[in-house]
């Protein structure tokens, strides 16, 4: 999904942000097995054995082991997660890009599912959908009463595969039928355009496999239209994460080389890492280094362009990697909000060990195994990176931020290793407040809602960076603050 969401997808997206986000795709040692608690494991032989033959019902004994390992992973953060077959499959799309479906951004409207844009070459783009159809039923099942990821879900399959969509194009004031055959889709997570002369925006919804060669064939683009760029805006709002790699490689777009970007510390060797802006730290899979065509295209303008990053509350992960490293080396000025807080590195391992995870067969483990820290040594777990201009949302100011939930609302979230925090009672107020108002916002029409699309003319945020890079005043928040660290339960 694209982030042309009304304010129901908007808020969504970073509700999961940090459910959903993963750094790190390292491999395992898989020779530094702990001794094994006997006493504890033939416990949990007799539970088995007892579920088994007691059980009210047969239970499969294969769903038992598998459920004993989601629940053993599960109970120790947020984003270590046992991937069966399809969470797998699902995993995969996510962090590659790819999936088999039409191929267009959806959001919601009135009950039904609504074009915002058919993602070009696909088969909705080829099928001719257009921007604000609606698609009132999918196949035989009409779409009111379905959730969003329920049509998502319907539309996907496998690939030649056939869909029949009902379509009502308002403008047009008809409906008609639309089939279309499923292929496999690539997703843009890279969108970038000339906001005014001489000043740039591109945007990255996610880290993805395919981001950075993205990134760089954007970029390119930007600065033939405009060789003598005075000023960029990065925009990372939203972005839960990805590849740590793509983020190690944005953030060596604009920094000087060998720089530190990022380290991380956790229990094993291979937890233990630093890495720099350079190719050898994000440029492992041969080919040529899209950066480095970009570099000689623009003769190294990126260096050293103004740059300001727009982050907020939703901005996990990756994203705060890459505007950790940015602020620190003072090559970029933070404008928005305090970001989500996910300062852990997850690594993603195949338990079958004669597969790669971009090929797994069955099942693989995603688990926490390290902290990260940004150049000057502060890790953000739970808390954020705090930028240096607070800005809020809308000139109304942050009517929704509230309703995003951060990694220290996450049940049993990895704390900075001194105890757990004790609930926000303030923040649950707020919350409360938030979703009152949403409830009222949605009552009006689409268009009267105070939500723009990111990088539109109506962008409140990109507005104020732009004014950030012309020296010209910014609208400074008068109500945002740092978020104090987390308080620990006594």
């Amino acid at each position: 999904m694209g982030h042309k969401l009304k304010i129901t997808g908007w808020i969504a997206i970073g509700v999961v942000a940090g459910a959903l986000t993963t750094v790190s795709l390292q491999t395992v040692a898989r020779n530094t097995l702990a001794p094994l608690p006997l006493e504890e494991l033939q416990q949990l032989a007799a539970v088995f054995g007892m579920v088994k033959s007691n059980y009210v019902e047969p239970v499969d004994e294969k769903k038992l082991i598998t459920d004993a390992i989601a629940g053993m992973v599960a109970g120790l953060d947020p984003h270590s997660v046992y991937l069966d077959k399809k969470a797998l499959k699902d995993f995969n799309e996510g962090t590659t890009g790819k999936f088999v479906g039409v191929g267009i951004e959806i959001s919601q409207e009135d009950g039904l599912i609504k074009v915002v844009s058919p993602i070009e070459g696909s088969p909705a783009f080829r099928a001719g959908l257009k921007p604000n159809d609606l698609i009132i039923k999918i196949d035989d099942t009409p779409v009111k009463g379905l959730t969003l990821n329920e049509g998502v879900k319907r539309m996907r399959g496998e690939p030649n595969t056939k869909v029949q969509l009902s379509v009502f194009r308002k403008d047009e004031n008809r409906t008609f039928p639309v089939t279309i055959v499923r292929e496999e889709i690539k997703t843009q997570s890279v969108k970038a355009r000339l906001v005014e002369p001489g000043y740039g925006w591109i945007r990255l919804s996610q880290f993805q496999e395919r981001t950075v060669a993205d990134f760089a064939r954007k970029m390119e683009e930007l600065y033939k239209q405009e060789p003598k760029l005075k000023g960029l805006v990065l925009d990372l709002r939203n972005d839960p994460g990805g590849y740590l790699d793509a983020a190690v490689a944005i953030s060596a777009a604009f920094l000087p080389e060998n720089v530190t970007v990022v380290s991380a510390n956790g229990q094993l060797a291979e937890s233990k890492f630093t890495y720099k802006a350079s190719p050898r730290f994000y440029h492992r899979r041969g080919g040529a280094d899209p950066l480095k065509h970009l570099h000689d295209v623009t003769h190294g303008a990126l260096k050293s362009v103004p740059l300001v990053v727009l982050v907020n509350e939703g901005s996990a992960s990756a994203s705060e990697i890459v505007a950790g490293a940015l602020q620190d080396h003072q090559r970029a000025k933070l404008l928005g909000s305090q970001t989500f807080g996910k300062g852990s590195v997850q690594t993603a391992v195949c338990l079958d060990s004669a597969f790669r995870m971009d090929n797994c067969p069955s099942a693989a483990l995603k688990l926490t195994t390290s902290r990260y820290y940004t150049p000057s040594g502060k890790s953000i777990q739970a808390k954020g990176i705090v930028p240096d201009v607070m800005v809020d949302e809308t000139l109304e100011g942050n009517l929704f931020a509230a309703l995003r939930t951060r990694e220290a609302d996450l049940e049993k979230h990895l704390g900075s290793g001194q105890g757990n925090e004790a609930k926000d009672e303030v923040r649950e107020k707020a919350r409360e407040e938030a979703r009152k108002k949403l409830e009222e916002e949605m009552k009006k029409p689409p268009a009267e809602r105070k939500i723009p699309e990111y990088g539109s003319d109506k962008d409140f945020q990109l507005q104020q960076a732009l004014n950030q890079l012309k020296g010209q005043s910014v609208l400074v928040s008068k109500t945002q603050v740092e978020r104090p660290e987390p308080k620990k339960e006594n």
